[in-house]
């Protein structure tokens, strides 16, 4: 029979699994559409469980840039260190002078997760869209892993639905899990229970998937597969890598 100490205990490493659960690189600017009113805008880099609002300590990224018709801008030095969910996030601001459409992409240190023992690399990704321009938004990056979006990312409602396709080195992953979460950024709804916390769909054999965004707001998709290569942990050990492909998109209300 369990011990009410033995059950305690499971409890708890039940407990300790489910907050391990929802990792997300984020990536949000202060606009998703640049007007002439708003050229410049804010960017917040982050690591965090979005809708719980638990965040984690985020080191400088290995590289931080934005991408507009295939040119390449660093931006790594633009950042300064901020705080998000009270730990180290960082922020900077770009002005945005002529019609594109606009990707920012962040690399992580690798982030080691001793509750999953594994280390965590997230290639985080969203996009803007300035002066009403709106082409060379399906095409991918070239990230390591990435998710390529076939409905346009931007100028959607809530409750529109979302397909993307997932790449790992460049060709799509049949059969991955993509964990979607709201950045519940004031904490003003609740989740109907733990498993609604983050919402898990598999890619079918093209490596696509669709899912549905009830509300208006942020949200993240978080493709998950494991690397072929390992790294050290601070123990010593070889430990595995999981690798995300990440992507923040905004879904607007309709205007009354």
């Amino acid at each position: 029979m369990m011990t009410r100490t033995t059950f305690l205990t499971t409890l708890f490493l039940f407990s300790l699994a489910g907050q391990a659960f929802g990792h997300f690189g984020m990536v949000i600017p202060s606009e998703h559409i640049v007007t002439p009113q708003k050229k410049n805008i804010q960017l917040t880099l982050s690591f965090s469980h979005p809708f719980e609002g638990i965040g984690m300590d985020l080191a400088k990224p290995e590289k931080f840039y934005m991408v507009m018709d295939g040119k390449q801008t660093d931006l790594l030095g633009t950042l300064l260190q901020d705080k998000v969910m009270d730990h180290t996030a960082w922020q900077n601001e770009v002005g945005i002078k002529r019609p594109g459409v606009y990707w920012f992409v962040m690399e992580p240190k690798p982030y080691w997760e001793p509750a999953e023992d594994v280390f965590i690399i997230h290639y985080s990704k969203t996009v803007v869209a300035a002066f009403g321009a709106d082409q060379g938004w399906d095409q991918p990056l070239g990230l390591a892993t990435e998710i390529v979006p076939l409905l346009r990312p931007f100028g959607n409602y809530a409750g529109n639905s979302f397909t993307g396709r997932v790449l790992l080195k460049g060709k799509p992953v049949a059969d991955t899990e993509v964990e979607v979460e709201f950045y519940n950024k004031d904490m003003k709804i609740g989740a109907a229970g733990d498993y609604h916390v983050t919402q898990v769909i598999k890619t079918d054999d093209n490596g696509i998937f669709t899912f549905t965004c009830p509300l208006s707001g942020w949200w993240g998709f978080a493709a998950l597969n494991e690397a072929d290569y390992t790294l050290k942990s601070p123990d010593g050990t070889d430990k595995g890598v999981e690798l995300g492909a990440i992507l923040w998109i905004y879904f607007d209300e309709y205007k009354k």
